[in-house]
Formats: C-alpha cells, sequence, structure tokens
C-alpha cells in the first residue's frame, strides 16, 4: 500500500514555532549551563510551559490542553531542543509518556480526572517501564500489583525514570500475571503522596543534566482498582502503542539537538578566521557542513512522515522507529561534527557545542535503544 505524505506548514505550526523560539531565547536559553551544572530540574519553568499550553500539546481542548496533532508537537520538542536538550526531554516524557498514555487508554472518568492537571503543569508526570535488570527486556520486569480488595499492593522498584522525584503522577508497568508473558503486565496510575510509593537514587548523568532522572520505589504502595488503565493484562502491549509516539518524540529531540549544534557550527565557521580567511572556506569544514545539513533534513522529513502516519491514525511503527533510530544517531554525529569545527573552544564549556555533544547521546539510548529500533524496523519489514 503506496501512502502519500503532506509536509506542507500550516499557519499554526508557523506560530507555535515561533511563539516556542522566542520563549526559548527568553527563559531557558539564559539559564542552561547553571541548571546542567547544577543539576536543576526548573519546575517553575514547566508551568510556564503549562501556560502557554505546551504541557498539553496533544491534549483535547475539553481536558485543558491545546489540542494540537503530531506536527505540531514535534515543532515544539525541536525548538526547546535546540536550545536545550534537557528541557526537550522533560517536555517529551510529560506529554507523550505519562499525559500520553492516560489520553489514549483512559477511560472518561480517569481522563477528566487527571488531563486538566497534566495539561497545565499543574502536575508533572512521569511514567515506569524500565527497571534495574529489565532495560530492554520488560516482560522480565519484577515490580508485581496483588490484588487486595478493591486496591492493588505494589511492590518493587523502577529506574532511569524521568521525574520519578519531582513528577506528582507516575503511570506504571506492573506485574498482574505470568512473569515473561505479554499478557502479565498492566498499567497503574499512581498520585504522589500515596504512602508506600517514594523516589530512590537521581543519577548523576553526562547530559541531560537537568531533567531529573530517579528510581521510583514502591514498597507496599496501596493503589485504587479504579486507577488501572484499560484492562488487566494490557499495559504492556499499551506501552509499545505509546512507544511508538514517543520513539516521534525522541526523534524529534534528536533533530532539535543536531539543528541547535549545527546552527552553532555554521555561525562559528562564518566568524572563526585562519589563514587570512574564515574557516568556512576551506572545503574540509565546508563539507563538514554540507554533511551535516543533508542528515538532518533527511532525518525531519523521517518524523514528518512518522508524524503524518500518526495524526491520521495509520499504523506507523517501522516509520517511527526509523525516525528515531535515524534521527538520534545524526544528533550524535552532528554534535561530534560540531565540536570539531569548533575545535580546541568546542571542548570547553564557554560555548554551547559541547553540551549538545553530551545531550545527543541519551538520543540513541532513552525510549528504546538505536539495537532495539533495528530489530523493530527489521521485524515490520520481513513480516
Amino acid at each position: 500500500m503506496s501512502v502519500s505524505y503532506n509536509f506542507s506548514e500550516t499557519e499554526t505550526q508557523v506560530n507555535v514555532k515561533a511563539m516556542v523560539r522566542d520563549f526559548a531565547d527568553k527563559h531557558i536559553r539564559p539559564n542552561i549551563m547553571e541548571w546542567d551544572e547544577a543539576q536543576i530540574f526548573p519546575v517553575e519553568l514547566f508551568k510556564q510551559l503549562g501556560d502557554l499550553g505546551l504541557m498539553g500539546v496533544l491534549v483535547p481542548e475539553e481536558y485543558g490542553g491545546s489540542g494540537l496533532g503530531y506536527q505540531e508537537y514535534v515543532d515544539v520538542i525541536v525548538e526547546v531542543s535546540r536550545v536545550c536538550g534537557s528541557i526537550g526531554l522533560s517536555l517529551a516524557a510529560h506529554n507523550s509518556l505519562c499525559t500520553g498514555h492516560i489520553l489514549a487508554f483512559g477511560n472518561e472518568e480517569q481522563k477528566q480526572k487527571w488531563l486538566p492537571k497534566l495539561a497545565t503543569a499543574e502536575w508533572i508526570g512521569a511514567w515506569g517501564l524500565t527497571e534495574a535488570n529489565t532495560g530492554s527486556d520488560a516482560l522480565r520486569m519484577m515490580t508485581t500489583a496483588v490484588e487486595d480488595g478493591d486496591d492493588y499492593i505494589i511492590n518493587g522498584s523502577k529506574n532511569w525514570i524521568t521525574h520519578g522525584k519531582s513528577g506528582d503522577i507516575a503511570v506504571v508497568m506492573v506485574r498482574t500475571g505470568e512473569q515473561g508473558s505479554s499478557k502479565g503486565i498492566s498499567a497503574i496510575v499512581v498520585e504522589r503522596g500515596t504512602p508506600g510509593f517514594s523516589a530512590g537514587k537521581k543519577e548523576n548523568k553526562l547530559g541531560m543534566r537537568a531533567s531529573e532522572t530517579t528510581e521510583m520505589i514502591f514498597d507496599n504502595c496501596r493503589v485504587p482498582k479504579a486507577n488501572l488503565l484499560g484492562n488487566v493484562g494490557e499495559g504492556f502491549k499499551q506501552a509499545m502503542k505509546v512507544l511508538d509516539g514517543g520513539r516521534i518524540s525522541i526523534a524529534a529531540l534528536g533533530l532539535g539537538i543536531a539543528k541547535g549544534a549545527f546552527d552553532a557550527a555554521v555561525s562559528y565557521s562564518k566568524q572563526r578566521q585562519q589563514f587570512g580567511q574564515p574557516i568556512s572556506s576551506f572545503q574540509a569544514i565546508s563539507f563538514k557542513l554540507a554533511d551535516m545539513a543533508t542528515e538532518i533534513e533527511a532525518a525531519e522529513l523521517l518524523i514528518r512522515q512518522a508524524a503524518d502516519l500518526k495524526n491520521r491514525h495509520l499504523p506507523m511503527t517501522k516509520e517511527s522507529a526509523m525516525a528515531k533510530y535515524f534521527s538520534s544517531e545524526v544528533a550524535v554525529k552532528v554534535s561530534t561534527e560540531a565540536v570539531q569545527i569548533f575545535g580546541g573552544y568546542g571542548y570547553t564549556k564557554d560555548f554551547p557545542v559541547e553540551k549538545f555533544y553530551r545531550d545527543s547521546k541519551l538520543c540513541t539510548i532513552g525510549e528504546g535503544t538505536s539495537e532495539i529500533q533495528k530489530i523493530v524496523i527489521a521485524r515490520e519489514i520481513l513480516s
């Protein structure tokens, strides 16, 4: 089946991009190194993003969101991430994982209860799938939820969780059935303040340091059965569908980082003089820039294709995996070359490319490694 794609930019997209770019320049750019060095998760900034409707980009207006589509969502993540990958990552995790899971699989009562708080950033959202010994092998998770009357009792822990400490609400995948079975996993919402729900170790990371990453610990945590999303045993299937959209998020994150590094490299190459001329005039540099620009364009086309399919509710597992895989690898390549173009200055914190370089690597790991994306792509093309 052939599918046509429309990549023309709408007036809404133009306006959204302009708004986000202006906000990022005024409120994010001046603080990025302070937040990075001190590992500050700037909660108040996300409240401001909520005021702009950017914490509920995909949430319908009836639940307090902006009611926009995936093309606009890509624009939001890209424009934020070309300034700061950390803020882009947290914005993506809140929108596509926690909020997106409830939007896709919550019943009407659950949507009415939680989405307005998430869409306005009254509450920050987290999403828990990964555990210490089950990264890509999620079916082996050890966190359990055992029925007890009208409640579930949850025990276990989740690792590498964005907003695992500061989040007000988390969608958590738990084992309710046989270990290793795709029908043995369920998704349950846990609100902060629930007895037995606490934060553990905060990770000290190479990059994305202003995006909080911590453990979530559950010790006889009692949660109402009313917090179950969908039916018992549907959690793994739900999580895989959520990750299809999440891959577009991380692809957009990588694209934004690549664009930010590229912009800095182009600007510097025109200003930096060697042998009486700007270094951009040397073929060694100009060819680097040509390669960087070409790969960025290709990554964006893959992302726009996946977003278009997502908007039209068409299958896009292969396309989102391709976009995530290619864009994340491009982010690493482009930021690496940007550091090279800056030379010794690129290795210092006085210039922006060293942060793009550090932040980029997470894109090849989070929400499914590049290797997992290849498995998904191969499975789709061979099925």
